[in-house]
């Protein structure tokens, strides 16, 4: 928690006068048409300059070369079967990343459109793991029937954006019409505890008009859509558009673009136009009916159902509102788009419903509704968005570029392929599932395959009922774990030569709390696995401050998969070998591309069974910071599993564990040897969260067994690895075994932001980490790049291969938190800022809204829209932390576990046997909450 006063940045380091003037501002100032004085900026006519993407040096491809030949193999093979490989390095884009990016439209899950700060609508993601890159924009072609016959007289000298997600506003201060003043606000229903409104797929548009001329004003705001979900979609055939009035082998989606009539604003429609105005309006004539009228027919809302399009036409659709503006009057206007996605269907077969149609029905139509809803609602958004970020906006203690960039790191959550369904399970030939206990059966997804018979054999589920020995804090008997295992069909055959692929079961929580549905979103864009565990880590501080019951949903599924085993066969990458797909008592690393929840594991690069840093990393925060004794019972098992499978590493029994010469852990290129300062100290954070976690839940001898092997652990720790300033980065004796690493304290991390006691002495952790600071951070262009993974000790950075000489984002913003967490606040801003400077400044890269995973001192990217960064909210959380860790006794529950005699003799005795874990979880004694 941050203690004294907080480092003071620069104040109105972009004041909004010096983009928009001041009369301006004061003239929209009012129904929300002026933008905040916090927010991110940037000119209209901005250069969004191409961005510089990563390479290898030479070297390090001649490391990887076997490597590389096994990947390009792999993702040739997947290829062959009309899908994509989660990593692909050798598929470039079409469209180059630029510097254009600016806040998304829409909730989360249901699909998500991003919007370039010049208002261009690009990075379509509307089918889960695709992305298309390109904007929509047709006026590339040079004939005079398509849109660059559109007169915009918009140079954009004059007009700026201001971003502050989910908000956005682009002013335009003059532009077209030097007499006009023009705010158009976006507003999307992202609203922290909402678990409906901010699953919507919709967003506003809101046109704040103010006339500053002597003469009244007829105005006509034009809203255009193309019928496309980006790329080459809008030319495949068989879309049509059709006006309404409220009061490939992929699913379907609607699109509804809607405007608001009231008694000054007169709304129309032009149901159906193109390009080449074959059998219909071209753009041209479209525009020039504008520009004569002001609006079209009204008996255009009667045109009905237009001809589907053929084969590389385009339908597009017109809202146009009007309305007369009074000399030094003001109006508004409001659009409205919503889409609909109802159903996500995944490359191996699996049908689930999005989360909003829990609320709004399967069908497609129902865009219809939600931009209505929309419509008359997006007040009430705005409302709830604004007492969400008032309090941390006012703040003026903290620095300004934090304020926006903490809100608009957000915009993954939205744009980052996310996928929230109604969390229901598949339905086998229109029959709900064994096991499901479902009752709206007509909504439930479905499994694109045949029934066969399923072979359980590879898959193993264990402790799907384990009932306590004694009472609960409630007195009444209940049981610990409560998961039914729900099987789908048996999968078709594989190609690769590695078996065939068997069911997985599909597990949901019996008698749980509310059901929130299930959550997924990437990596990132370029590596397309859901809900990364050893990322998640890091970004999984937002979904816990503002969306905690999605957070402990994903935990529960994670905890479901600790517990079983998937036999598959598939190869590793890195060294050719092969391996069970998923092995028994380890935390997958992911939870699959093609078939989440059934095929986990997709990443293929190490066997992520021996990495050392995800079961670590599992589960105890979350029950810490919520204090949620339900969930704690029902994952308890899988923390039993999951950290007894972690014995096997142990291999000399001194408690703590060792690494195994190969990168087993995040940094999935960077070699570690013995005991490492990164997983060795997550696993003594985890030891105690463990050992506490069992005191709470009451399981008094595995809280002994782990309070015992944290002390064991730790004195080994500090002795092998402090070397008096900070900590190695590894006990072994190659090069860069003293290098200074920058997540070096993640372990104390952890347990700080747990409310777990420090794991060393308070001088050692800020020792350690003005180091980092001193090395890692200031030594590298002053501090204004962020903090680089490796340092060595003489002070040049560690080049011993890709990932020690970069810069991670999420791991600069999570090293920022762990100094707020010990009172450095000047050292913790400044850290932070360095990745403000270098990703979102107008100085900068140009990775706004979409911050990769990392880049190097000469700027070169790697893995933008990446999902790490979210880590700046646990800077946010080592300010306010959460209410359950705040209101924690403030005694130590690790001195209130007593280690018998008995207990001490018998854990010395022990061998380190290399075992499956033990999945009896809990012994016979009584098991007692304490609260």
């Amino acid at each position: 928690m941050v203690s004294g006063n907080l480092f003071h940045c620069r104040r109105n380091s972009w004041p909004a006068e010096e983009y928009v003037g001041r009369t301006a501002l004061q003239l929209l100032d009012f129904d929300g048409g002026s933008p905040p004085e916090q927010a991110w900026r940037r000119r209209l006519n901005s250069h969004a300059n191409l961005l510089k993407e990563f390479s290898v040096t030479f070297m390090e491809a001649m490391r990887m070369m076997s490597l590389g030949l096994r990947l390009w193999s792999y993702v040739r093979e997947e290829a062959s079967h009309g899908r994509k490989a989660p990593i692909d390095p050798f598929t470039k884009e079409k469209c180059k990343p630029s510097a254009s990016q600016g806040v998304p439209l829409g909730g989360m899950g249901s699909g998500s459109i991003s919007r370039g700060f010049r208002g261009e609508f690009k990075n379509w993601h509307i089918i889960p793991g695709l992305c298309e890159t390109s904007p929509v924009m047709e006026n590339q072609k040079c004939n005079d029937s398509g849109i660059s016959s559109w007169d915009w007289n918009l140079s954009g000298q004059h007009s700026t954006y201001h971003a502050l997600f989910p908000r956005a506003w682009t002013v335009y201060d003059g532009e077209p019409d030097p007499d006009l003043k023009i705010s158009c606000r976006q507003i999307s229903p992202f609203i922290p505890h909402d678990y409906k409104d901010s699953s919507l797929p919709t967003s506003v548009f809101v046109y704040t008009l103010v006339n500053t001329g002597k003469d009244r004003a007829k105005v006509s705001l034009l809203m255009t859509w193309a019928n496309s979900i980006g790329g080459f979609s809008h030319h495949s055939g068989g879309h049509f558009n059709e006006p309404f009035i409220t009061a490939k082998d992929n699913p379907p989606v609607t699109f509804a673009i809607a405007a608001c009539e009231t008694q000054n604003v007169n709304v129309t429609v032009l149901p159906v136009f193109g390009l080449s105005g074959e059998g219909h309006d071209s753009a041209k004539q479209m525009w020039d009916r504008m520009k004569q009228n002001g609006h079209f027919d009204r008996e255009n809302f009667e045109a009905g159902t237009s001809m589907p399009s053929s084969s590389g036409e385009t339908l597009c659709a017109a809202v146009s509102a009007s309305t007369w503006v009074e000399p030094h009057g003001r109006c508004t206007v409001v659009f409205g788009l919503a889409w609909s996605s109802p159903k996500i269907k995944f490359q191996k077969g699996c049908t689930y419903n999005r989360r909003y149609t829990e609320f709004y029905g399967t069908s497609e139509r129902s865009a219809v509704n939600l931009v209505h809803d929309a419509l008359t609602k997006y007040r009430i958004w705005e409302e709830e968005i604004e007492k969400w970020q008032n309090p941390i906006l006012k703040n003026e203690k903290l620095p300004e570029w934090y304020k926006f960039t903490l809100f608009n790191e957000l915009y993954f959550l939205v744009a980052g392929g996310t996928v929230w369904t109604d969390g229901q399970p598949p339905v086998i030939d229109g029959k709900p599932s064994p096991g499901s206990n479902q009752q709206k059966s007509s909504k439930r997804g479905t499994r694109d395959t045949k029934q066969e018979s399923v072979k359980d054999n590879h898959v193993k589920l264990t402790a799907e009922q384990v009932t306590n020995g004694g009472d609960l804090a409630n007195g009444e008997e209940q049981s610990v774990s409560k998961y039914a295992a729900v099987h789908g069909p048996q999968m078709a055959k594989a190609t690769n030569g590695l078996g065939s692929q068997e069911p997985i079961p599909y597990l949901l929580s019996k008698n749980g709390p509310e059901n929130v549905g299930k959550f997924l979103y990437l990596e990132g864009v370029e590596y397309i696995m859901w809900c990364t565990y050893d990322v998640h880590f890091y970004a999984s501080f937002a979904l816990l401050d503002l969306f905690p019951k999605i957070e402990l949903s994903i935990q529960r599924d994670f905890a479901n998969a600790v517990l079983y085993e998937d036999r598959r066969r598939m190869k590793f990458l890195a060294d050719g070998t092969s391996g069970i797909r998923k092995v028994k008592g380890a935390v997958p690393h992911d939870l699959g591309t093609h078939d989440p929840w059934h095929e986990m594991n997709a990443y293929n690069i190490h066997d992520t069974s021996k990495w050392k840093d995800l079961n670590p990393k599992f589960v105890y925060r979350d029950f810490a910071a919520t204090g949620d004794m339900s969930f704690g019972r029902d994952v308890w098992p899988a923390v039993c599993a999951a950290m007894d499978y972690m014995n096997q590493f142990d291999r000399d029994g001194d408690g703590l564990i060792e690494n195994d010469g190969f990168p087993d852990q995040t940094y999935d290129a960077w070699t570690v040897h013995g005991i490492s300062a990164y997983c060795g100290g997550l696993w003594l954070a985890a030891l105690q969260a463990a050992a506490t976690m069992a005191h709470r839940l009451g399981d008094r001898p595995f809280a002994e067994k782990y309070k015992l092997k944290f002390i064991q652990a730790k004195a080994v720790y500090e002795a092998k690895l402090w070397n008096g300033s900070y900590f190695n980065y590894d006990s072994g004796t190659s090069s860069n075994s003293r290098s200074i690493q920058a997540d070096q304290l993640a372990g104390q991390w952890y347990a700080a932001s747990s409310g777990l006691p420090p794991l060393f002495d308070e001088n050692k952790i800020r020792s350690a980490l003005q180091k980092i600071f001193e090395f890692n951070v200031m030594k590298v262009k002053g501090g204004r790049l962020g903090a680089v993974n490796g340092m060595t000790p003489n002070g040049k950075v560690d080049e011993t291969c890709m990932q020690s000489r970069e810069i991670w984002t999420g791991v600069t913003y999570g090293v920022a938190a762990n100094m707020l967490l010990h009172g450095m606040e000047h050292q913790g801003f400044t850290t932070a800022e360095g990745i403000f400077i270098a990703g979102w400044s107008e100085e900068g890269y140009g990775y706004w809204f979409q911050t990769p995973e990392g880049w190097t001192i000469d700027g070169h990217y790697r893995s933008l829209i990446y999902m790490r960064p979210l880590a700046i909210w646990a800077m946010q959380w080592a300010r306010s932390p959460p209410k359950a860790i705040l209101d924690a006794p403030k005694v130590n529950l690790m001195d209130r576990i007593h280690l018998s005699p008995q207990m001490i003799r018998a854990m010395n005795e022990i061998n380190v046997r290399k075992i499956a874990p033990d999945n009896r979880c809990f012994p016979s004694s009584a098991f007692r909450c304490e609260c």
